[in-house]
């Protein structure tokens, strides 16, 4: 049945900030789907809060809204669009919810807007949990015995029905938030009462732990005619009881037999006929007793899932894609596999390798923090590698994950043979408990002789997996052996390249350096060939080129067989005769006459490096295919829209290592490589590449390097008059102690090349830059640690610029709004600056020209600055300068018009800003105001006060004429909503105390009720302000634990005084966040908050697409203003 013409515009919800749960699966899911719609010629308009992604970029769907993801926003989107349709499953479970809410409020009735793929019915007997449970046992399916609750009396009831240990899982939320499992009474009555806070519909259901079983997912679609294919099956590693976010998973499936993959086949098309979802993509998730054989059907996902995009990398078939075709009317039997482009997607993939994805955490970042892996997802990020073997397939993605780890084990943080070697006894509790480490301490369970089957029984992993974790310890033990390479014969190190040895791991092992293993590797003819990805384990050809590496033994062949291009895989047999010895390799030969340029990714997504250097990686390929060049993707996220397979001309899914990249590059031979769009990974890698010859275009190394190294850019500061606090760099501490002395305090302290302002932190005093200076050191491993005068009470300033060598463009100029110490990450800020003067902007502007134009920067350029009152006149001063993509790119972009990583990419490729049409800052007459959003709510009771380390996931933006009105959509679009009415805490540390005055004023002339402990209350009441006082919560109730607890507080306002969740006031933030009571941590963002809630009594929020706002966005300027 051909497309639907009925239809004409449909509506796409997106799913708003990278948070644990829901990252950037979806932004890829929902760029395939706006893509795939736009082919078929229906106008779409897409509503998404998030201007990190591709997703939002105004060539993405005809009509963009950078909008808070609320059914009365997106209401207003409606009205103003009149659209057609509303596809609701391809924008998590934040999509799925918000499109329930506008089907509940008789939003999409009122306009006539039919929800195609998934109906409200539909939607509802799969996410309702006593619907599903007697869905599935119409066809005769079992589910885990349990029942939903709204109250703590039913649930004790539903207790002694089903026993101990109980699993309590929140209705409609996101990545398992608020899922544990009690194993007595008082732990279920306190997750009951934290599961209902949890549930937007204060619902929970309690089942029975299946905790032990093996888990499987099933990635299914289906069309209108109950045609129905399996895509992917994926195993968890790790057993029930851990989140398959955040498990390690392989696919296919490892160890099922024929009979029990027949079972779970036949299971899944019943379960997805009966839901009767019609998007095509769902994902279904089955547990099995490994003792008897009883399944259970746990959930299904009644959308496309974070697995979803997982499925899709791993065997090449775009589900969002099929499933955005599907829901407007297609049979799978009537769309093409743009791989093969000869089979239909009826045909079910088959794969002949492996796949495997690991988890990526960020517990470092969270101390406090509990990290133990329960139902809960925690991990911030994943890595995803494909090899021949599950062997290969697993030390590639350990190496992925860039923790600083090359496999399973033999590396730097290797503690096996060291003085920190741990005890037979941490590691049978380290086993024995699944958290982030466990899969170390495998290896190391096995070099003690612990038996897989003392193994399965403390972690109930198959033994199938730990048979071939056993296997990788054997050979590594077998290695051992040789005193050197040289001791090595061809066929033993042919095999540990085959069992996924890194080059750094033989090193290693035998003590000599990685290049010289490589060197000699290549002389030996043991190199990495290449294979492709395409759905049907090479029984068709397959059209798009989407690579990963492997190792194997060399065929023979008459020299005439040797593909053109393939001469340096092939040497002669030196028997004489004629044969060549000949590694397979699937890449097609560099076309003469056309230029490559290879992209380095970003990795796997972690605090500090996320999306939004996905997204620059993404322009920079757009960029190229515009000037034909032929662009090489390389990454090894599995979540993003760089990895798709149509968005390079060439993709390698493979780890961002010195050794993959090199092995790629000695492949392809490209013409140039950009390191700068992908964050601090790519950077890491920069001189090693550049050392070994690889043409690194754009900025140069040594530039990149001399903003790195503190000297150099002290004495380039100099030459150009700028300021810079006092600092120094040190090696000890000995010497840290010294330039301390000459910095003073407040000091900032800092381990130099690390993400996300890791282990950063601001010393008031001796004891604690001791404290401070000592965990920088260990975390800087072996790098310098710098000191820096900390700038009290300055205004922070983020500058994003591009230069081609000559001219210099500053594209944004963005005001941070809270104090400076924040992490610039972790800050809200504006453009144009609010409160800035002129002639200070100008300054900047002048400053950040003189920079670029110093370090002749051929690309992207982002400094930051501080501006701080001294003698009564404003001083600024050069913090520090990132000539590279910034995380701030995406948001710049968007505020402005200008696509700033696509003109860089042009720039880089030799084009000057001219050439491409652009002269002079953008100036934009609108206000947009950047949030940041945090995982708190996944770590009960950590402080969420912010420093100088950054610990956000990710962002939201909120866009009006007003900067009152763009930081209340912000604050919206982050999930704090500020109330109209109400009481408020108000409790400040001593500096605040007198600025907070005026604050209680607006606040009481608003109508809110204030309530303040003694000093802050003292403050208020002397300044004629009317102040509810409470106890403090050491001093006894009432105090404001109880009111946050009872539900009678609309906001709280705790500027920190002290840190950590031991406090009082950590306890406060933490028990707030818990309850989900807007809590500010900054006097500058309770200002902002008040001026927001003022300006919310005076007009509404109305919606504007992007599109209006910029309606030549990323088109050249004309050359004169």
């Amino acid at each position: 049945m051909p497309r639907r013409n009925d239809l004409r515009k449909i509506l796409l919800i997106g799913s708003g900030p990278i948070i644990i749960g829901q990252a950037c699966e979806f932004d890829y899911s929902g760029t395939q789907a706006c893509k795939a719609l736009r082919e078929e010629g229906y106008e779409v308009v897409l509503v998404n809060s998030n201007p990190a992604t591709i997703m939002t970029d105004p060539a993405t769907a005809d009509r963009t809204y950078i909008e808070p993801l609320t059914w009365p926003i997106v209401a207003k989107v409606i009205e103003r669009e009149r659209p057609d349709a509303l596809l609701p499953t391809l924008g998590g479970q934040t999509g799925l919810n918000l499109a329930m809410d506008l089907d509940r409020h008789g939003v999409l009735a009122k306009h006539d807007v039919e929800m195609i793929g998934a109906s409200a019915e539909v939607i509802a007997k799969a996410e309702e949990r006593d619907q599903f449970k007697a869905a599935m046992e119409k066809i005769g399916l079992g589910v885990c015995r349990g029942q939903t609750v709204s109250t703590l009396e039913d649930a004790k009831r539903v207790l002694d029905q089903i026993g101990l240990p109980c699993v309590v899982r929140p209705s409609f939320t996101l990545g398992g938030s608020g899922s544990s499992i009690a194993y007595n009474r008082a732990e279920f009555n306190d997750l009951v009462a934290h599961g209902l806070a949890a549930s937007p519909v204060h619902e929970i259901l309690l089942e029975e732990s299946v905790i032990g079983w093996k888990e499987y997912e099933m990635e299914v679609m289906r069309d209108k005619d109950d045609n129905v294919v399996i895509i992917c099956s994926i195993e968890n590693f790790d057993s029930m009881g851990v989140h398959t976010g955040d498990s390690i998973t392989v696919a296919p499936a490892q160890t099922l037999t024929d009979k029990e993959y027949q079972r779970l086949r036949d299971a899944s098309l019943a379960v997805i006929c009966e839901i009767g979802v019609e998007t095509g993509g769902s994902n279904i998730q089955f547990a099995v007793n490994p003792r008897d054989g009883r399944m259970v059907v746990i959930e299904m996902n009644p959308r496309v899932s974070r697995s979803s995009a997982l499925a899709s990398k791993a065997t090449g078939f775009p589900i969002a894609k099929i499933a955005a075709k599907l829901a407007v009317g297609y049979r799978l039997h009537e769309l093409s596999n743009d791989i093969t482009r000869k089979t239909r997607a009826c045909f079910e993939p088959t794969i002949d390798y492996v796949v495997t994805k690991i988890p990526r955490f960020a517990f470092e970042k969270f101390p406090e923090a509990n990290a133990d892996l329960t139902t809960q997802m925690k991990s911030v990020g994943e890595t995803m590698a494909i090899g021949r073997t599950f062997k290969e397939s697993f030390q590639k993605a350990l190496r992925g994950l860039e923790v600083g780890s090359f496999g399973f084990g033999c590396d730097a943080k290797d503690r096996w043979g060291t003085p920190e070697q741990p005890s037979i006894d941490e590691v049978r509790a380290k086993v024995g408990r699944p958290g982030d480490q466990r899969v170390w301490y495998l290896r190391y369970a096995l070099k003690y002789g612990i038996s897989i089957e003392e193994l399965h029984e403390a972690t109930a992993i198959d033994p199938w997996f730990l048979g071939n974790l056993a296997e990788i310890v054997e050979l590594e033990n077998e290695l051992r052996t040789k005193a050197s390479l040289s001791r090595v014969d061809d066929a033993l190190l042919r095999k540990a390249k085959q069992f996924g040895f890194s080059d750094r791991q033989l090193s290693a092992i035998w003590n000599e350096a990685e290049m010289e293993i490589r060197a000699e590797r290549k002389r030996r003819g043991i190199v990495a060939t290449y294979k492709a990805v395409d759905t049907c384990a090479a029984e068709f050809e397959a059209y798009t080129p989407y690579y990963y590496s492997t190792y194997e033994d060399p065929i023979e062949t008459a020299a005439e067989n040797v593909p053109p291009g393939h001469e340096a895989l092939a040497r002669a047999t030196g028997r004489g005769d004629g044969r060549w010895a000949y590694l397979e390799d699937e890449v097609p030969p560099k076309t003469p006459g056309r230029r490559r340029v290879m992209i380095l990714g970003g990795g796997p997504n972690r605090i500090g490096q996320g999306i939004e250097f996905d997204y620059c990686c993404c322009h920079a390929s757009f960029a190229l295919r515009e000037l034909g060049i032929e662009s090489i993707m390389v990454n090894s996220n599995p979540e993003t829209v760089s990895t798709d397979y149509d968005t390079s001309d060439l993709l390698f899914f493979e780890p961002l290592t010195a050794e993959d990249v090199l092995n790629i590059h000695d492949r392809v031979q490209p013409d140039g490589v950009i390191v700068q769009f992908g964050g601090q990974t790519p950077l890491n890698l920069a001189r090693v590449l550049s050392n070994a010859g690889v043409p690194i275009i754009g900025t140069s190394v040594d530039t990149i390097e001399t903003a790195e190294d503190r000297e150099k850019f002290k004495s380039l500061l100099e030459r150009l008059g700028l300021r810079q606090p006092a600092s120094g760099i040190a090696r000890n501490l000995a010497q840290a102690r010294a330039e301390a002395a000459k910095v003073g305090f407040p000091a900032l302290v800092r381990p130099s090349f690390v993400l996300g302002g890791r282990a950063m932190e601001i010393c008031y005093d001796s004891a604690q830059f001791e404290k401070f200076v000592a965990e920088a050191f260990l975390v800087s491993e072996g790098q310098p640690v710098l000191i820096d005068r900390f700038l009290e009470d300055a205004i922070e300033i983020d500058v994003d610029a591009i230069a081609d060598g000559e001219r210099v463009i500053v594209a944004g100029v963005m005001e941070h709004i809270e104090e400076a110490g924040v992490h610039s990450g972790d800050s809200a800020c504006a453009i144009p600056p609010y409160s800035l003067p002129g002639p200070v902007v100008a300054e900047i502007r002048a400053a950040t020209g003189a920079l670029a134009r110093q370090l002749h920067v051929q690309g992207l350029m982002n400094v930051q600055f501080a501006v701080k009152e001294e003698n009564e006149r404003p001083v600024l001063y050069v913090i520090e300068v990132n000539p590279r993509a910034s995380r701030t790119v995406p948001f710049v972009s968007k505020a402005t018009g200008m696509p700033l990583a696509r003109l860089a990419a042009k720039v880089m490729a030799g084009a000057t800003l001219p050439e491409l049409g652009f002269y002079r800052e953008p100036i934009p007459a609108h206000v947009s105001v950047k949030e940041a959003v945090f995982p708190f709510v996944k770590f009960p009771g950590v402080d969420i006060v912010l420093g100088p380390e950054m610990k956000s996931t990710g962002e939201v933006m909120g866009v009006s004429e007003r900067f009152s009105i763009a930081f209340a959509k912000s604050q919206l679009a982050a999930g704090t909503v500020l109330p109209a009415e109400g009481k408020v805490f108000v409790s400040v540390a001593d500096r605040a105390k007198d600025h907070v005055v005026g604050l209680a004023k607006r606040l009481e002339r608003l109508g809110f009720e204030l309530l303040a402990t003694r000093g802050t209350a003292a403050r208020l009441a002397e300044a004629g302000v009317r102040v509810t006082r409470l106890k403090k919560v050491q001093q006894g109730h009432p105090n404001v634990i109880d009111y946050i607890r009872n539900g009678e507080l609309a906001l709280v306002m705790n500027t920190p005084s002290g840190k950590g969740a031991r406090t009082d006031e950590g306890r406060i933030r933490a028990t707030a966040v818990a309850h989900g009571v807007p809590c500010l941590t900054t006097i500058q963002a309770a200002d902002a908050a008040v001026r927001a809630m003022e300006a919310m009594r005076e007009e509404e929020m109305e919606v504007h697409a992007v599109q209006d706002r910029f309606p030549n966005y990323g088109g050249p300027q004309s050359p004169s203003p």
